[in-house]
């Protein structure tokens, strides 16, 4: 995915699909692209279907037990892991059942050389291959996606954010929804003053820095307490 480097990047991801063409858009676009032109980041797409043995390229069973759909097999998958694991890489299985992706998580995934983004399709993926090479679990929400490829896309975003120099305006992350004290982000405002009658709040315009900052914070504090009041109860606890 992205161009030779003379140099490592500060954090490469290597995601593991059967369907490496489904990235090709949202990573060739915007500040992602930036990043791996700048070399800032790394993407590279595997292919799990190369590693099949099967004279078909068969990465899936149908599962022992019973029921419907199908699982991918363990084989296939291991040795794609293998192949492009490190010494210091971190391998990620992206489902439903692992732990929520979070500012806090996202920061400390920034931090690591590199991930391996397992990206699972169908009924799952065979649980012995997750227990010998998964490292960690992680799920972006509560809800099945017809594959992992769009959690992947949403990993690498979320995680790519907090790499020095992905965000141009590295500020505009510590002030994010989430992070910092930990509330929904407050309202933002533009030109024009004036927008069919709905005027840009007077104390946007006073030039009192002070009370500005007090604005900002009472209305992300309303706007936590409106759609996410748990974080509130978080934040007290």
């Amino acid at each position: 995915m992205c161009q030779e480097k003379k140099e490592k990047s500060r954090l490469s991801f290597s995601i593991l699909s059967l369907f490496p063409g489904y990235f090709d858009g949202p990573f060739r676009e915007s500040m992602l692209k930036r990043a791996q032109e700048s070399g800032l980041i790394e993407i590279s797409l595997i292919d799990i279907r190369s590693y099949s043995e099967d004279r078909h390229n068969r990465v899936d069973d149908r599962p022992f037990g019973g029921g419907p759909g199908m699982v991918m097999k363990a084989e296939p998958v291991a040795k794609a892991i293998r192949d492009v694991k490190e010494k210091g890489s971190k391998v990620i299985y992206l489902s439903p059942q692992g732990k929520p992706l979070t500012a806090k998580l996202c920061r400390s995934f920034s931090e690591e050389n590199h991930l391996i983004l397992l990206s699972g399709h169908y009924e799952g993926i065979d649980e012995r291959v997750i227990e010998s090479e998964v490292d960690e679990t992680v799920s972006i929400g509560d809800y099945v996606l017809t594959s992992g490829c769009s959690a992947a896309i949403v990993f690498v975003d979320a995680v790519s954010r907090f790499v020095p120099g992905v965000v141009g305006d590295e500020e505009s992350v510590i002030q994010d929804s989430f992070e910092g004290i930990g509330l929904l982000d407050h309202p933002h405002y533009t030109q024009p003053r004036n927008f069919e009658g709905r005027q840009v709040p007077e104390v946007l315009l006073s030039g009192d820095h002070a009370k500005i900052e007090a604005w900002r914070r009472a209305r992300a504090e309303e706007n936590t307490k409106m759609r996410r009041p748990e974080l509130l109860k978080k934040r007290r606890d």
